[in-house]
């Protein structure tokens, strides 16, 4: 009778940083195989998944801020047919008292998912998701932006000379930008102040009026994004208006 022994099986755990991804092994019963540092690249990921695979089949592997530094790894091992666990990082306290953290880090990470407390499944980051997740922060960052250019449209228009103050007085929000966004005038070189209060509210104002055309085509592409995804999303934002 021939007996073929079974395959080791392998946990993987992976503290991840901007540059740089410490990786641990772990064999079924927790014992520590190795720790290795990786590239946080494509390349750098195909060598982390070959380096874990060099101990034996990958079941599962445990990954820190799947939503962040991770989500690249994260979604490279989902490719590639490995389970993956997203693991809370520790606190920034915890990392102090440890000093060095990455191998620890790692060796948690593989830890939490070969016991199942790094039970809930990784954020997946790609398709339709994280389409729209990439278009919200555009998103915020223009409204932001524009929110902070009015602001200071408005401030200039309470110093500008008497002519402008009175043109800009008692102007909506929705309408200062394109009343700050002021023809030039042959007559502007005559007052130096005056020239430059203009080019002052000119420049914001038309810089409000090309993010307000930025959010126009972004709220389009996310419109079709969510009504492919989830439609039920536009008839409660549609309600709430």
């Amino acid at each position: 009778m021939t007996i073929v022994d079974a395959p080791r099986l392998v946990t993987g755990g992976v503290g991840t940083h901007l540059d740089l991804n410490v990786a641990a092994a772990l064999d079924p019963v927790g014992g520590l195989l190795a720790v290795a540092e990786f590239p946080a690249t494509s390349g750098g990921h195909r060598r982390l998944l070959g380096w874990l695979a060099g101990f034996g089949p990958v079941t599962r592997a445990g990954v820190e801020g799947t939503g962040s530094y991770g989500a690249g790894l994260a979604r490279y091992l989902r490719t590639a047919g490995v389970e993956v666990a997203g693991v809370d990082r520790p606190s920034r306290q915890a990392r102090r008292r440890a000093g060095k953290s990455g191998p620890l880090d790692a060796i948690e990470a593989a830890r939490a998912a070969l016991s199942g407390r790094a039970c809930g499944a990784a954020g997946t980051r790609d398709g339709n998701v994280e389409a729209i997740r990439a278009l919200v922060v555009a998103r915020r960052s223009a409204r932001s932006v524009k929110i902070k250019t009015l602001n200071q449209i408005r401030h200039l228009s309470y110093t500008a000379p008497d002519q402008l103050r009175e043109r800009l007085k008692g102007v909506s929000r929705q309408q200062l930008a394109a009343r700050a966004a002021l023809r030039p005038s042959r007559r502007e070189g005559a007052d130096p102040v005056m020239a430059a209060t203009k080019t002052a509210l000119r420049i914001p104002g038309r810089r409000v009026l090309a993010l307000d055309e930025e959010k126009a085509r972004i709220d389009a592409l996310l419109s079709e994004l969510v009504t492919q995804t989830a439609p039920e999303l536009l008839t409660l934002h549609g309600a709430g208006d």
